[in-house]
């Protein structure tokens, strides 16, 4: 085993053949952009095909290659369970599948796992019963965890090289111009199937809405694709916004909100043209109401709202609070409408979203960022991928990104959940570490992180609780008691990178 920096261990052939955690930047090297092959299509060749099976023959899939797909349809996604049936049906094995990210709408991988057609994943994130699967051990090849930029950086370097993404799209035409915003399940932004499109040998685009040509606007161009497939439903729209858009009345919740807000408008980036992202859940939601109270009572304005879209970030945008927004993903209908009819709602690619390897992303600019945890503990490292049993149920998400790069991350998190801390001794798998976060935000009182002496000095007078993260590790336990070790077995799981590509953290199997 190699110790990387934070002190966790990673086994030596992953160490040697992707190298461990040392810190933020330490791996930020130039690099050579990877290269993709291309079929060009000549005047006269169509590009429609008659269904999914036929378009997997054309693209020529065979065994050990790997497909991608994007989850901007969350949990109302049906192309990942179409396209794997079908090449299961073909006898197709031993896939590498890169997902942006997989939700529990895609338990029917389990079976594709057991049966060898799927041998190895890289996503985001796992829940639920996949989540569950993945733990007990059921997969040969450990899944590889990366963040939404780690993975625009593996793509864009050639870490993960795509021989065929199967895209779903809300609206294409026969050439394969796509966008989100038109067709019966609309998501807005494609901004990770925008990346995949652009680095994928072969691209096929499934849409239940069959438009003229040429249909605009354009997210992912013509040029970019090989094959047009039509299917009846490619996805439930109402999935898309299941449990992002919560509305709390929980009191714990909105006084963390209440407390995150002040914070922000306290802090020394809440000035006329500032940024922000606030993410997505109650406590989130409702720090972005409480901040557009704060921003009509004060006449500040923002310049740019950035990263996973909602319904309130678009009325901020709508009332003329926010100036613009940056959108890679949308969370509900209302906010994946808002981008065909608003002209300041922009489009961009996770690559430009969050790599930390292009010529600067957008995280770079942002002033503040407000990102959940599942645990954090008293170095300030964040967990948001595996539960107090040890079980994958999470998605590292722009965590990483966002908390290194904006000027002030706030982590905001309930003391304890039910029984169980959320302040903890120690994490029990790091997707963030401590350095990149601020300021920790639970119903008791904040914790500043000492290493931003500024902030410390700053909000001396803030008329918040201002705690360390012992003692609100102390709080917590003193409630719930001390947690139980988690007994881990000794099959390597998942390996989680950080966003340069390094291993900042091993996960192991649980009965």
């Amino acid at each position: 085993m190699v110790l990387n920096k934070l002190g966790r261990e990673i086994p030596n052939v992953y160490a040697e053949k992707k190298g461990v955690y040392v810190s933020e930047t330490e791996n930020i090297k130039p690099f050579t952009e990877a290269n993709r092959e291309i079929n060009p299509v000549i005047p006269g060749k169509g590009k429609l095909v008659e269904s999914i099976r036929e378009a997997i023959k054309k693209t020529g899939l065979k065994d050990g290659m790997t497909i991608s797909f994007h989850h901007h349809f969350r949990e109302g996604d049906y192309v990942l369970n179409m396209v794997m049936e079908e090449i299961a049906n073909l006898g197709i094995k031993n896939l590498s599948i890169a997902p942006s990210s997989i939700a529990n709408v895609h338990e029917p991988l389990i079976d594709h796992i057991k049966n060898g057609v799927v041998t190895n994943i890289t996503s985001s994130g796992l829940r639920d019963k996949l989540g569950a699967a993945i733990s007990s051990g059921i997969m040969d090849n450990p899944v590889i965890i990366r963040s939404h930029g780690g993975r625009a950086r593996a793509i864009v370097s050639g870490d993960v090289h795509i021989d065929v993404a199967f895209l779903g799209a809300p609206s294409s035409d026969e050439y394969g111009n796509v966008n989100g915003t038109v067709g019966k399940a609309t998501c807005g932004s494609l901004g990770y199937a925008k990346v995949d499109a652009k680095y994928a040998d072969q691209v096929v685009i499934i849409t239940d809405t069959l438009v003229e040509y040429p249909n605009t606007p354009i997210s992912i161009p013509q040029h970019y694709v090989d094959y047009v497939v039509v299917v009846d439903e490619i996805g439930d729209p109402n999935g898309i916004a299941k449990g992002a858009t919560r509305y709390t009345k929980n009191p714990k919740e909105l006084l963390i909100a209440e407390y995150a807000s002040k914070v922000i408008t306290h802090s020394p980036y809440f000035k006329e043209g500032f940024s922000f992202q606030t993410g997505t859940g109650g406590a989130s939601l409702a720090v972005t109401r409480f901040l557009r109270e704060a921003m009509i009572k004060n006449e500040v304005k923002a310049s740019f709202a950035l990263g996973g879209i909602t319904n309130a970030m678009v009325e901020l945008l709508e009332e003329g609070l926010v100036d613009k927004i940056l959108d890679v993903q949308d969370f509900d209908h209302y906010s994946a409408q808002s981008m065909g009819r608003n002209e300041n709602h922009y489009e961009i690619d996770a690559d430009m979203y969050a790599s930390p390897f292009n010529k600067g992303a957008v995280v770079n600019m942002l002033d503040v960022c407000i990102l959940s945890a599942l645990e954090v503990d008293t170095d300030f490292n964040v967990n948001v991928l595996t539960g107090s049993d040890g079980v994958i149920r999470g998605a590292s998400g722009g965590h990483s990104d966002t908390a290194f790069a904006a000027k002030m991350s706030m982590v905001i998190a309930p003391l304890i959940r039910g029984r169980i801390p959320t302040i903890v001794e120690q994490v029990n798998t790091v997707i963030t570490p401590g350095t990149s976060v601020d300021v920790v935000v639970t119903e008791v009182g904040i914790a500043i992180n000492p290493a931003r002496q500024d902030l410390v000095e700053h909000f001396k007078d803030i008329k918040v609780p201002i705690l360390t993260m012992e003692e609100l590790k102390e709080k917590a336990y003193s409630i719930v008691g001390n947690p139980d070790p988690i007994q881990y077995g000794d099959k390597l799981v998942a390996l989680v990178e950080y966003r340069d590509g390094t291993i900042i953290d091993a996960v192991y199997n649980v009965d």
